[in-house]
């Protein structure tokens, strides 16, 4: 794929072009459904054991189908077609439950390739208004989650006594949201944040911040007892050529940075609760829940909060689908609604021993020097020639001395006889310096002019008298 491919590729909005993947998999999915069942039919009496043997792939067929329409359905939700997405939802319970032996297969066919067959073949044929807020959604990208919904989550946490938490942020932004965690629950605030801008703003709110992609960083595994994960809504072009979303690829590598027993406080679009990342939430977390943000904020960005504490991973390939069902707007309940306390942190101390972001930071280089025992001897240690009084080998001069006066050495207080405070300096002093000319046979012919710049030695003294300047 040529670069201009990929930029065109990538200016596609995600939804639109799983959208296209659909159709194309709706319309081979109910051609397979028929294909599938005819054979099941066609050796249902002579061959008993191949019949099974196509049963099991119809079954495969169907599940591969409502996987399709589960797709489109989130897309649609995505892009705001809440009539076609309800339309793809009843479709797909209609299939789970069809029974896949009834003889009444065509107005399922029909159902299928009629719904499929609205959607678009092309992902940059779909509704210009519809790609045009897409692609604002996806300019924008960067979703702060706001402090009434923190608040609430808040209202869930248990932090231990006596035991300082680490709480951790991937994408901390301008650091507001974890601030608000971690204030007056002695917490200690790690973030990453890729924008120098948001990351310097971030740098005046939490402990240590990270400069830079958080997948180029540098940090310690299972250190952290929360980490709060609000990922940037976008998709990205990987090496081969296939689109990812963000949501997915920061959660999946960031929560080995969670220990376990530690809370995920996972904030993305209710339509992002695919099955696969269903899956993977299922598989690492514990007392999941899946709360709506408050009626203002789930207007305007469709957010949604999925709660867990982290266990050791457990291969289930149906881990997530209690959670799929919430993809849901209608089964959401409000965050207002959360109980308190749900969610206890582990009472462990650890230590962060790495956490370096992906590019130098000079306050985070600042804050490494100051606890840096070979620094501090070093800034620290003193030569026998540094703790003695020191004495020039023979008497300076006057010139010396003024030298030494004007170069501020000997500034400051002197105590003797007549303590006094001086101050020496060196001025620039121009003069003129006129030379009269004259001819070879003695007659005046003008001056010569120079300016001539040379340095004077001042020196101010205050006495209990009064203020003195020698020069």
């Amino acid at each position: 794929m040529s670069e201009q491919e990929n930029q065109q590729r990538q200016e596609i909005p995600f939804a639109a072009e799983k959208l296209s993947e659909a159709r194309t998999a709706i319309f081979r999915g109910s051609a397979e459904l028929l294909a599938w069942r005819a054979r099941v039919e066609k050796y249902h009496q002579a061959d008993p054991k191949r019949a099974r043997e196509c049963y099991e792939e119809l079954v495969k067929a169907r599940k591969r189908l409502t996987a399709a329409l589960g797709s489109a359905r989130l897309a649609l939700l995505e892009m705001e077609d809440y009539s076609a997405a309800g339309t793809a939802g009843k479709l797909q319970a209609g299939l789970t439950g069809f029974n896949l032996m009834s003889r009444a297969y065509k107005p399922v066919y029909e159902a299928l390739r009629g719904f499929a067959g609205k959607l678009p073949e092309r992902a940059d044929t779909v509704n210009a208004q519809v790609i045009g807020r897409l692609m604002n959604q996806v300019r924008m990208g960067y979703y702060p989650t706001d402090p009434e919904n923190i608040s609430h989550i808040l209202r869930a946490i248990r932090f231990p006594e006596g035991v300082t938490t680490n709480v951790f942020d991937p994408c901390c932004g301008c650091g507001k949201a974890l601030r608000q965690i971690a204030q007056g629950n002695n917490c200690y605030a790690y973030g990453v944040e890729l924008d120098e801008a948001r990351a310097e703003e971030a740098q005046t709110r939490l402990h240590r911040v990270g400069v830079g992609s958080f997948f180029h960083s540098r940090i310690s595994s299972e250190s952290f007892h929360l980490m709060l994960l609000n990922p940037p809504y976008l998709s990205v072009l990987n090496q081969g050529g296939t689109r990812a979303r963000h949501e997915k690829r920061f959660l999946v590598e960031s929560l080995g940075h969670l220990m376990v027993g530690g809370l995920l406080i996972y904030v993305i679009p209710y339509y992002r609760l695919t099955p696969d990342i269903c899956r993977i939430l299922g598989e690492n977390f514990d007392d999941l829940s899946v709360w709506r943000f408050t009626d203002g904020e789930f207007q305007k960005f469709k957010q949604a909060v999925i709660l867990g504490l982290r266990k050791k991973r457990a291969d289930d390939p149906e881990a997530g689908t209690p959670l799929e069902r919430y993809a849901d707007p209608a089964l959401l309940p409000c965050i207002t609604q959360v109980e308190e306390g749900r969610y206890a942190l582990p009472a462990v101390s650890r230590t962060v021993e790495t956490f370096k972001g992906e590019r130098f930071n000079e306050k985070e280089l600042e804050r490494q020097l100051s606890q840096s025992d070979s620094i501090r001897r070093l800034m620290n240690a003193k030569s026998t020639l540094d703790r003695t009084d020191k004495h020039p080998l023979l008497p300076l001069s006057i010139g010396q001395i003024g030298l030494v006066g004007g170069s501020g050495m000997i500034n400051g207080l002197i105590e003797c006889d007549t303590p006094h405070i001086i101050k020496g300096r060196i001025i620039k002093v121009k003069t003129e310096e006129r030379e009269e000319k004259y001819s070879s046979h003695g007659v005046h012919i003008g001056a010569e002019i120079k300016e001539v710049i040379s340095n004077k030695m001042v020196f101010n003294v205050l006495t209990p008298q009064g203020f003195k300047a020698l020069t």
